[in-house]
Parts: C-alpha cells; sequence; structure tokens
C-alpha cells in the first residue's frame, strides 16, 4: 500500500461550508411541501408560520420573557446594521475586532456613521483583544464568535450586568451552538443558514428591554432606511415582533427555518445541539493533538470555536513559504478534498491566514467529521514536499 493511499471510508455529508451551512441531518425538499407559496406573507396562515418561528426561537434559546424576537431584512448583516444606525451616537462606542466581520462593523462605525468617539480595541487572528479594557459606560459592539478566525469569546463574565452602555452582539456562528447569558446581552443578531442550516436572506434580531429603552429614547442624526426602521413616533413598532415583517419574506424560507427548530427540538434543544457541535470540536481536537503539521488558529484552547472551527499548518517546510506560496498549498489541500468529494468549502476565509475552516455546527454529524480527518492527512502528504 502507498504511503499516501487514499482513506476509504468517506463522509455521509461532506457539507463543511461555514456559511450556508449543512441542512439538518435527514433533510430533503419534501419538508418544503407546504410552504405558504403564493399567499401573502400578511395573510393569517402565514403569519401565523412567521409567528411559529419566533416562538420556538424564543422557547428554544431560553429567552427572558420581556425579550423580543423578530425576522428582519438582509441576513445577519441587515441585522446588525439595523441596529447599528438605530443605537449609536447617544455615547461612546467600543468596537471590538478580531476577524473580518469585526472589522466590518469598525468600517460602519468609524467611515460610514463617521462617529468620532468610537473607541477600536483590535488583535490579529487568532486571538481576542483585552477584554478587561473594555469600557462598559459606552455602547460595545462584538462578535461572539469570529466566524473568520474560529476565536469566540469563553463567556460573559467580562461583560457587568449592571452597565450604562448597551452590548450588540453579533452572534450569528454562535447562536444555538454556544449557551449565552442573555441577561449580558442588549442586541443579538444572527441567520438562518448558520446553526440550524436555514436559508439565507434573512436575519433574526432579539433585543433587552434596554436596547429598546433606547429605540424610543434616542433620534439618531442621519436618514434612517425603510428596511431598518423599528420605531414609528417615537415608540417600538411592536408589529414587527409579533409577525408582521418590515418587508416581503420568503414562505419557502419560513418554512425551512420551522423545519430546522424543530429538528433542533427533536435532539433536545439548546442543550443538544451544544452537545452535538462540542463533539465535533472534540473530534477534531483529539486529532490536532497528534499531529506535528497542523494546529488551530485560535491561540488559546478556551477560546477555539465549535462552529467555525479554523486551522492553520504549522510544518517548518510551510512556514517557511512566501505568504502566496502559503496560500497556494492551502487551496490545493482544499482543491483536492473537492475533487474527492469528501470535503467541500473548507478554505480559510479570503482575509484569513492560510488553513482550512471546517463548520462544527449541531447540524454536522460527529461521525461525518471522524471520517474527514484520515483525508486531511491524505491531501497533506499530496502537497507535502518529497
Amino acid at each position: 500500500m502507498s504511503a499516501n493511499a487514499k482513506p476509504s471510508a468517506r463522509p455521509a455529508r461532506p457539507y463543511f461550508s461555514s456559511g450556508p451551512c449543512a441542512k439538518r441531518p435527514g433533510w430533503t425538499q419534501d419538508v418544503l411541501k407546504d410552504a405558504l407559496v403564493g399567499r401573502s406573507h400578511r395573510a393569517k396562515p402565514a403569519k401565523a408560520r412567521i409567528k411559529t418561528v419566533l416562538e420556538k426561537t424564543r422557547t428554544i434559546l431560553g429567552l427572558p420573557e420581556d425579550y423580543r424576537v423578530a425576522i428582519v431584512p438582509a441576513s445577519d448583516t441587515g441585522a446588525v446594521e439595523m441596529m447599528l444606525w438605530h443605537c449609536l451616537g447617544e455615547r461612546p462606542v467600543e468596537m471590538l475586532a478580531w476577524e473580518s466581520f469585526g472589522e466590518g462593523w469598525v468600517t460602519d462605525v468609524v467611515k460610514q456613521l463617521k462617529l468620532k468617539d468610537a473607541r477600536v480595541l483590535k488583535s490579529d487572528y487568532g486571538q481576542l483583544p483585552d477584554l478587561g479594557e473594555v469600557n462598559f459606560d459606552h455602547d460595545v459592539v462584538f462578535t461572539w464568535n469570529g466566524t473568520t478566525s474560529g476565536v469566540r469569546v469563553p463567556n460573559g463574565d467580562w461583560i457587568p450586568s449592571k452597565r450604562k452602555g448597551l452590548t450588540i452582539c453579533d452572534a450569528t456562528s454562535a447562536v444555538f451552538a454556544m449557551d449565552l447569558p442573555w441577561e449580558k446581552l442588549d442586541v443579538v443578531t444572527y441567520s438562518w443558514q448558520k446553526v440550524l442550516g436555514g436559508e439565507a436572506q434573512h436575519g433574526m434580531l432579539i433585543l433587552s428591554p434596554r436596547a429598546v429603552e433606547r429605540l424610543e429614547s434616542y433620534i439618531p442624526p442621519w436618514p434612517m432606511p425603510k428596511i431598518f426602521r423599528l420605531t414609528k413616533g417615537g415608540k417600538l413598532q411592536e408589529g414587527i415582533f409579533q409577525g408582521d415583517t418590515i418587508n416581503t419574506v420568503s414562505m419557502l424560507c419560513v418554512e425551512d427555518a420551522v423545519d430546522g427548530l424543530t429538528w433542533a427540538e427533536s435532539v433536545g434543544g439548546l442543550n443538544g445541539l451544544v452537545q452535538r457541535s462540542e463533539a465535533n470540536l472534540k473530534a477534531i481536537a483529539d486529532w490536532v493533538s497528534t499531529k506535528n503539521w497542523i494546529d488551530f488558529l485560535a491561540e488559546n484552547p478556551e477560546t477555539r470555536s465549535c462552529t467555525s472551527i479554523c486551522l492553520r499548518i504549522t510544518a517548518d517546510w510551510f512556514s517557511s513559504l512566501p505568504a502566496e506560496k502559503q496560500a497556494e498549498a492551502a487551496k490545493k489541500m482544499v482543491s483536492l478534498l473537492d475533487a474527492e468529494g469528501v470535503a467541500l468549502d473548507i478554505g480559510a476565509y479570503r482575509d484569513a491566514p492560510p488553513g482550512l475552516r471546517i463548520w462544527g455546527g449541531a447540524t454536522v454529524d460527529t461521525n461525518d467529521i471522524e471520517k474527514l480527518l484520515p483525508w486531511l492527512e491524505w491531501a497533506y502528504g499530496e502537497v507535502k514536499p518529497a
């Protein structure tokens, strides 16, 4: 047998993309057969289906009773920017960034809203900023889990329960895979296409009473696009949080979201989802611990993501290559795995260091992760110099 023979076992579902992510196990298009297509999203049956998404979301996540949930336009990006445009400017703001999406929110605040009292706390890929430096008298904007760096905040202990500013958290690759401390979070955003494997374009918005108070007491000085408007006459538009969406939603996507949430209930709700994601991380961590050529991009084990699991190649021959040659070698590994049909879309994000990014969210079976790992070894052997 060749020293670098191909493994015999293959993942049953080679879908390890970090967004849109794998559908839940057993999903087929048949789950959409009863979708209310051709109906107004404001019709009673359609609105009832939308409210089912909101109710199941609230129950599975264990949200406090006084928190509000809504479907909003334009995926997680729309949800985040809606709240940046609505809430910021009332007080200084702390912007935390350790990967590309956090950097995007910095651009919004510094270059688009042009806030002069914005402080940026930034760190390189693989690290977190010093969370102890954050001033919670200010508003704070951060990602819970860095989708492109595989670095998450370890917990909510660094966020005080009593604070003057709002905490605005982009949690798109964390919700349903990590246990979030809701009492520490005033604004939480995410999209359907991550941990539950839903379809794209629609965002989700979760607001604390403190966030609602800000929305009703502060009028920003800049124009507010229609798809961002959550208030009218100085009051929250409560209908948005009861199934009346700002703009037209896809009833196909709504039906798919209901299916994903129903599946989440079947695997034990939030606890079951977290356990599935953590099992995927453990499988990769156990394997990495036996290898001398690959490691996590996240330097601190406590900050390793269990969803967007980012790996870097650490072999001396690889590290000695110029950056463009490192990128070529990593892309060749990704291409080989894609051509074999064993791992689709696992290249590192374009702005991240060269390497691999494997989605470990709850819709991915640990058995498929375990079958993938020998293929990573094979692909590495194919690109490693003789």
